[in-house]
């Protein structure tokens, strides 16, 4: 198989070093805006760089791992799409529910594949947390805490192009609020506050938020998120129904530290990032899209899932603006169930 990566940054180097050592793969083609940059990366994996996105689709690929700046995914989904050709894509498909809807209808007219990157949903303990809900080991689920938290900000030029905390951040917390209970949000009441740097008010953002979200079943979810967290990179998932309670993302390296007499000690190495925390769940969902090309497995998060997620950042947005509850049913977007997704 020979696979097309579109953007060689941060995650695009990750991704290629992991589908570089992939028994499925035998080659790959690297391109990116910066052609040097591509050209380094293809030299340490032993691949081949292209000039640009052109050659990608002229050279002769199978697949196409975009991981380009969000702006470019949309446009690049719909022209995989149209060479028919299967797409991984990172989150979000776009900033916005137009780009979104149109870059799904062109998947769906060509019947092509597009499985978005919720790394998530192949982290251990969230599968976990799901097998522990659906198997009924909790009872009824009445509520449910979330929460993203970042070790330091991101740089203050890039805050205008990351569609804002909800969309960018918090995004992985509602799909996998999705993925982990079965249920739909129905309606949300988010704030935020931009008390800190200045750069995010000069960016129309907010550098904390808080949602609180009611499911279709009435379990009650609350999603928090910081970009200023000076203990570490902290992301957890707390689940408590009428016979059980269970906690995600609690380890040696969680940082936060007790102040009870005989609690745990503070971590000695809390984690630093999401490449770190979540390194293993980025490779499997890497391979699920092999797989998925290959026709070994089904869809384990379409463009259909990428859709209902920002649904949900797109109501919170809007409630944190309004200073209002929003109700899904307000947000423009065929729903599909989690039911009907598995």
């Amino acid at each position: 198989m020979r696979i097309g990566v579109i953007g060689t940054g941060r995650i695009g180097t990750v991704r290629a070093n992991t589908l570089s050592r992939h028994r499925e793969v035998g080659s790959l083609i690297l391109t990116d805006a910066d052609p040097a940059r591509a050209q380094a990366l293809a030299h340490r994996l032993g691949e081949t760089a292209a000039p640009g996105v052109d050659e990608i689709f002229t050279w002769g690929v199978d697949a196409v791992v975009i991981t380009t700046a969000t702006s470019a995914h949309a446009e690049l989904i719909g022209r995989a799409a149209r060479s028919g050709l299967p797409v991984f894509c990172e989150k979000p498909i776009a900033l916005d529910l137009p780009g979104t809807l149109q870059a799904l209808a062109e998947v769906e007219a060509a019947g092509t594949i597009l499985q978005m990157g919720f790394q998530r949903r192949f982290d251990a303990g969230y599968a976990g947390a799901r097998e522990a809900v659906r198997s009924g080991r909790l009872g009824r689920l009445h509520t449910v805490r979330a929460l993203t938290s970042d070790e330091a900000p991101p740089a203050a030029a890039w805050l205008p192009l990351s569609g804002g905390l909800f969309r960018d951040t918090l995004i992985h917390d509602f799909d996998v609020l999705r993925w982990v209970t079965g249920r739909e949000v129905v309606d949300v009441y988010a704030t935020g506050s931009d008390a800190g740097p200045t750069m995010f008010r000069e960016a129309d953002d907010v550098d904390t938020g808080a949602a609180v979200l009611t499911l279709d079943d009435g379990t009650l979810a609350t999603a928090t998120a910081t970009r200023l967290n000076g203990a570490g990179y902290d992301v957890r998932m707390e689940l408590a129904g009428e016979l059980d309670q269970i906690v995600v993302g609690l380890d040696d390296r969680t940082p936060i530290a007790s102040t009870e007499p005989t609690g745990p000690p503070a971590a000695d190495k809390p984690w630093t990032g999401f490449l770190e925390r979540f390194g293993p769940a980025y490779e499997a969902e890497l391979c699920a899209f092999v797989e998925l090309v290959l026709g070994e497995r089904p869809n384990p998060c379409d463009g259909r899932e990428a859709l209902q997620a920002l649904r949900i950042a797109e109501a919170c947005e809007l409630s944190r603006r309004a200073h209002r509850p929003v109700a899904l049913a307000e947000i423009p977007g065929r729903a599909r169930t989690a039911t009907e997704t598995g």
